[in-house]
């Protein structure tokens, strides 16, 4: 739905194709039917929904008109394109393109990438980088094409190329690369605004350091100013702690995918709970709305739909498919799915689907009522033994193995009451001089929880980080203090 929407904004003219003809459940006439309702909705004008459909069974290169006449091999569909897609429209003039992505090469640095509209480009040459903050010139040190998975350089490119440019590190997506004697700008491509942030700060658990490879607050701005350069919906903003960014993203998916990439960089640092981006317009409040579908099995409609009207979520559509599925439909503020996808999969038991698409900024909808129980906290730091993780499982699911290092502070568990509990995991047994045939039997405990990194950032309270390293990623309160949690606590009671 979103590059469908996009583009059409553009004027693009798309060729359908129907794939997967051989799955013993495939429903060409189904999928027909849906795609068409969706070129209804998002097309820009009647042309758009003048579409030639091609049926294909890809994995072994076949396609046809129709689901009965398939051809050995994919000639209907490059014949559609060809026939169908219009030709770039070359312009009179001096070099222009418009910078529609980025890439970087250890060895020549960053690369621009965009289509020429008119003119030719060739190695050496000077070209104005039209900016929104002015113009500046840079010289193409090498000019590239496309060459099946790969690039190759070639001596110039002309309109119609989509060309990739090193020597240019000024550059930035949505700027214009022209002729110095023709410095006409091209519009610029306008970027979606972030919704989530989070803020990203230097670790400061008594582990720190100890798996990382850069753990500094200068290594750790330096990165993400770099990740600027790539990733377009990031924003980026300072503190006035110099430990501490904040980082805003299209999503909190968007933002696990950095923070995973980053730790697999060597990269050492905690997050805090993803947060929406709430703004004023005209004296109201105003919250990111989310278009919602899930699809489940019939007997898991109730569970969901009483879960996600706790988030305030208002029903869309219901749709009943085949083989005891149901397609639900929500429009759901931003806030409400933070933390939903635990929810999710513990109510369909892993048998769900669920995908969203911004819809845009609408009212406030209203307070969210708490959605997770308390924590379970080491009270001493120290290594868990399995005496003490069984004390603990008496109060809650356990997310630790006996074995594994503690501090104080560290969540270990989920408790069964909406209450935060410390709790000692390093606790041995007692020694006597008693003994008996029962009372030497090893402790038996029930597997910790393990989550991943996006099931831990959905499980994160306000008060709570999530320490990221290359090895190991943990949960802690963000005061690892007993007694500084509690004085907070009374500060903002009295507050």
């Amino acid at each position: 739905r979103f590059v469908l929407r996009k583009a059409f904004e553009v004027g693009l003219r798309p060729v359908l194709v129907i794939n997967k003809l051989d799955r013993p459940l495939a429903d060409p006439k189904r999928a027909l039917d849906a795609a068409h309702d969706l070129f209804l909705e998002l097309a820009e004008d009647a042309d758009q929904l003048d579409i030639p459909v091609i049926y294909a069974i890809a994995s072994e290169g076949r396609a046809g008109l129709t689901p009965e006449t398939m051809t050995d091999s994919l000639e209907p569909l490059l014949e559609a394109m060809i026939d169908h897609v219009p030709a770039p429209v070359m312009e009179e003039g001096g070099f222009q393109a418009l910078v529609a992505n980025l890439g970087w090469d250890d060895y020549t640095g960053r690369l621009a990438v965009g289509r020429i509209t008119r003119g030719r480009v060739r190695p050496g040459d000077t070209v104005s980088v039209l900016r929104e903050e002015g113009v500046l010139r840079a010289k193409v040190a090498k000019v590239m094409l496309h060459r099946g998975l790969g690039m190759e350089p070639v001596e110039s490119a002309e309109a119609g190329d989509i060309v990739v440019l090193t020597g240019l590190d000024t550059v930035a997506i949505g700027d214009t690369l022209a002729d110095p004697d023709y410095p006409d700008p091209l519009p610029r491509i306008s970027i979606e605004e972030p919704t989530v942030r989070m803020t990203f700060s230097v670790n400061s658990s008594p582990f720190s350091g100890r798996e990382g490879q850069f753990s500094t607050s200068r290594q750790l701005r330096a990165r993400l100013l770099k990740e600027l350069d790539l990733n377009l919906g990031l924003r980026f903003e300072e503190t006035d702690s110099a430990d501490e960014f904040i980082v805003s993203g299209r999503g909190e998916l968007h933002l696990a995918v950095l923070i995973e990439q980053m730790r697999r960089e060597g990269y050492e640092f905690a997050v805090s709970r993803p947060e929406v981006i709430v703004k004023e317009v005209e004296g109201k409040k105003m919250e990111p709305v989310e278009h919602l579908t899930v699809e489940v099995p019939e007997e898991y409609v109730g569970a969901v739909s009483e879960a996600l009207g706790r988030r305030r979520a208002d029903t869309i559509e219901i749709a009943y498919e085949k083989n005891n599925r149901v397609r639900l439909e929500y429009k759901i503020p931003t806030r409400g799915l933070i933390g939903f996808r635990n929810v999710f999969l513990t109510l369909t038991a892993g048998n769900g689907i669920m995908g969203s698409l911004l819809l845009g900024y609408r009212p406030w909808a209203g307070d969210l009522s708490s959605q997770r129980n308390g924590v379970l906290t080491a009270s001493q730091a120290g290594v868990a033994v399995a005496y003490g993780l069984a004390n603990a499982q008496e109060r809650g699911i356990t997310f630790i193995e006996a074995g594994e290092a503690v501090y104080e502070g560290m969540i270990v568990g989920l408790n069964k009451r909406p209450d935060d509990i410390a709790v000692n995991v390093t606790k041995e047994k007692q020694k006597t001089n008693i003994r008996s045939s029962t009372s030497d039997i090893s402790v038996r405990l029930t597997p910790a929880l393990k989550m991943s990194l996006e099931q831990c950032l959905d499980f994160l309270g306000e008060d709570e980080l999530l320490e990221v390293t290359p090895k190991t990623i943990r949960l802690r309160k963000r005061w690892l203090s007993q007694t500084e949690r509690a004085r907070r606590r009374s500060r903002a009671m009295s507050s």
